[in-house]
Order: structure tokens, then C-alpha cells, then sequence
């Protein structure tokens, strides 16, 4: 998405040395950007944190941010540093409310990307509804970083129907995941390595609290865990959850949600899309009752059109993850060993 916003009058074209030492540059460069563009009551004491009210349960989270390369189809490090930050808030059955926001910047950079990025930011900011309140901003020397590093951490209040927790998982729970696989990990390789194809994949960042926020409203406790497949692709969250659980989880290849760009892109470049990356769905563990419901529920939702039941908790095969072919055979699903796409998020 093309956002209109002009970069102000700078002295510089690149982010230099200077914009990190603290002083009248550094100054400048928040005063025109920063603060001017993420502007709010906590922001504008330009204190060294921020004091912000809250109730009750607290869900907090933080993220880094280093993907390769910093501008990707479908967006940039910029919105996926809050969307990253407010959905793992509301993995947990949280509010998203705040974030800090820190950068380490690689001498360099051109001042336009950066601006560009704070652009992203707001935008994602005000979409998911949370207020930036506190951060920090840091310059190394050029070849000591790689462009530029984000950190964001979140803080919201406890959604007061969540009971999200792995405890409650019982055999035969429903796994149900929210949309295509593996888009966002072609997106970026697609970048890297310089392919094209027929129609283009883009990134599927984006804030899902809203999404969640519907289903925890209307389905409370029958959601009984939250998981979204970034790093490692849902093949690393279910082999952790079966882990953890000490259950068998069974999947149905035949139901996996994905585009044809994707899985060809996958067959193209021998890559399997169970552990590819994804930043712009998750998987609920869900109560077998409520099971089609809440997909049900969850197709009429921004987002969440493709979600499918793709496979239970099951007695067998404790703490593997098989899944089973369109034609009936069945392998074990193991956890991801080495890097396969390394730098995606």
C-alpha cells in the first residue's frame, strides 16, 4: 500500500554518525520524524519511558526485527515490526494497547527509507489500534549492521473471555488455521532471489488482534490455545505444542490452505511449505463442539476467508505430528533443522 506522507526538509540525505550521538542531529531527526509522525499525550513528554494505565491481567510481548531486505511485496519492516508485536499480544488473549519502538540504524541508510518506514509504522500503529509511548534510536558505523533493526514491545490488557493456555487442550481439540500457508516466506525469497512469477505474492503481514478479538467475544474458553506460525512455518508450532502437550497431533494435507502461486513457488524452489514462514495467520486449538462454528465464524472475517479444520489432538503418537497424504499415506512431521529461509522476519 502506497501511503502519502512528505519527508521534511533534513539536512541530510542519509542517516549519519551524528543521528545516533544524542545530540542536536539526533534531535532533529526525531523532532522532524519521529515524534512528529507517531505524536501522542505519552510521546510528547519525550520522557526516558512512559507511565500507562492498565487493569487487571497483563499480556506483554516483544520482537526483533531484521528481515532481508527491509522493503518486500506486500509491505515493509516497518509495519511488520507492529504487526509482529500486536499479534503475538493477541496469541495470548490480550488488547493490544502500547508499544516502544527502538531502531538501530546502519550509517547510510537513505533518509527517505527511514521516513518511509516511520510512514508504515503509524499507518500499522493505527490500524491495530495501539499508541507507540516510549522507544529509542541508535546508529552504527557502516558494515557494523545491515540497514536497519527494529525492536517492538506490547502491552495490553487481558481479553476478559480468553482462557488461553495449553493446559486446557484436550484429545480431540480441532486445529484450525486462518489462512494460506507459506505467503509471506515466498514473498520475501521471491525478492532474493530476483523471481517472477505469473501473478505476484506478496507478504501477508498484518495486525489480527481485531479478528481475534471477534472470536474470543463470541467463542471465550472454546478457544482453548493461539499460535501464529511465523519463523520455522506451522510444522515448528506443532511439533512445539505436541512437545508440550504430550499428545499426537494429526493433519490432513488435502485441507492445508494455500495458493497455487505459493505452492508452486514451493515446487520451484524445493521448499516445503509447512515450514515456511508466515506473518499473517494463525492457528487456534479450538473445542470439537464449537470446531465448525467458530471456522465458520472465522471465513466471515477480515482475514480469515481461506480457514479451514485442518487436524486434531489425538491420542496416537505422542508428542509427533503426522499428517496424513491425499491418498492415504502418512508421515511424522518433524521439527525444522537448520534455516531454511533465513532473516524473514
Amino acid at each position: 500500500m502506497q501511503l502519502q506522507c512528505p519527508l521534511p526538509q533534513l539536512d541530510f540525505d542519509i542517516i549519519t554518525l551524528g543521528h545516533g550521538s544524542g545530540g542536536l542531529l539526533t534531535n532533529q531527526l526525531l523532532d522532524a520524524g519521529v515524534f512528529k509522525l507517531l505524536q501522542n499525550d505519552w510521546l510528547d513528554q519525550r520522557h526516558d519511558g512512559a507511565v500507562i494505565p492498565l487493569a487487571g491481567p497483563t499480556a506483554f510481548s516483544t520482537d526483533s526485527f531484521v528481515i532481508d531486505p527491509i522493503f518486500f511485496p506486500g509491505g515493509n519492516i516497518g509495519e511488520l515490526a507492529v504487526h509482529g508485536t500486536v499479534n503475538d499480544l493477541a496469541m495470548c488473549g490480550g488488547i493490544p494497547e502500547y508499544l516502544s519502538l527502538s531502531f538501530i540504524i546502519e550509517e547510510g541508510l537513505p533518509m527517505s527509507d527511514f521516513w518511509d518506514i516511520l510512514v508504515s509504522i503509524r499507518f500499522a500503529a493505527q490500524q491495530a489500534g495501539v499508541r507507540i509511548v516510549t522507544g529509542d534510536t541508535k546508529v552504527v558505523e557502516r558494515g557494523k549492521g545491515d540497514k536497519i533493526f527494529i525492536n517492538t514491545t506490547g502491552v495490553g490488557c487481558l481479553h476478559p473471555k480468553a482462557q488461553i493456555s495449553a493446559s486446557r487442550i484436550e484429545v480431540g481439540d480441532k486445529l484450525i488455521v486462518s489462512g494460506p500457508l507459506a505467503t509471506h516466506g515466498i514473498a520475501i525469497m521471491s525478492v532474493r532471489e530476483g523471481l517472477s512469477f505469473e501473478s505476484t505474492i506478496e507478504s501477508d503481514t498484518c495486525d489480527l488482534s481485531g479478528t481475534i478479538r471477534v472470536l474470543l467475544n463470541e467463542f471465550g474458553p472454546a478457544i482453548r490455545l493461539l499460535r501464529d506460525p511465523t519463523r520455522g512455518g506451522l510444522a515448528t508450532v506443532l511439533n512445539e505444542l505436541a512437545r508440550d502437550i504430550k499428545q499426537g497431533i494429526s493433519l490432513e494435507q488435502a485441507a492445508l490452505p494455500m495458493t497455487e502461486a505459493v505452492e508452486g513457488a514451493c515446487e520451484l524452489l524445493g521448499l516445503d511449505p509447512l515450514y515456511v514462514a508466515n506473518e499473517g495467520l494463525f492457528i487456534a486449538v479450538v473445542h470439537t463442539e464449537e470446531a465448525d462454528a467458530i471456522c465458520a465464524r472465522l471465513r466471515q472475517l477480515p482475514y480469515g476467508a481461506h480457514a479451514a479444520i485442518i487436524g486434531e489432538i489425538v491420542a496416537d503418537h505422542p508428542a509427533k505430528v503426522v499428517i496424513r497424504s491425499a491418498i492415504g499415506g502418512r508421515r511424522v512431521v518433524n521439527m525444522l533443522v537448520g534455516a531454511q529461509l533465513p532473516r524473514i522476519c
